[in-house]
């Protein structure tokens, strides 16, 4: 399945505590044609977005030290481009509400389907094709 993703590969930030999730989704995603990097936490996933750009990033949104929202809030400020697409356990309608208002381009349960992601990813990608 690269070949048929890998016109529309993306950089993306895959940001969550739990390691072994982190891991597979990025293994995943690489298998898919995307290149990616993960962070265990809000800090490193503000080093890594200061040292490149990235497409997309995954955000889990119920971290420690820095939660989700509070990643988002400083990696837009430091550049407002990737799309924001949380991937969180968190399934509530106030989350999603709020994940909306914050113009995260999708809210994706944990744990989340391949279809869904590639879903997601898509359209992030169209958007990419579309802005160059």
């Amino acid at each position: 399945m690269a070949n048929a993703v890998s016109r529309d590969a993306l950089n993306i930030l895959i940001v969550d505590d739990n390691t072994d999730a982190a891991h597979m989704l990025s293994m995943l995603l690489e298998l898919e044609g995307h290149s990616t990097v993960v962070a265990h936490d809000g800090l490193d996933a503000l080093e890594a977005a200061s040292a490149a750009r990235f497409d997309a990033v995954l955000l889990d949104l119920g971290m420690p030290v820095m939660d989700g929202f509070q990643v988002a809030a400083a990696l837009r400020e430091l550049d407002p481009a990737p799309a924001l697409i949380a991937c969180t356990a968190w399934s509530d309608p106030q989350t999603r509400r709020r994940t909306e208002s914050l113009g995260f381009r999708a809210h994706l349960v944990k744990p989340v389907g391949l279809r869904s992601l590639q879903h997601a990813l898509g359209a992030v990608a169209a958007g990419k094709d579309t802005a160059h």
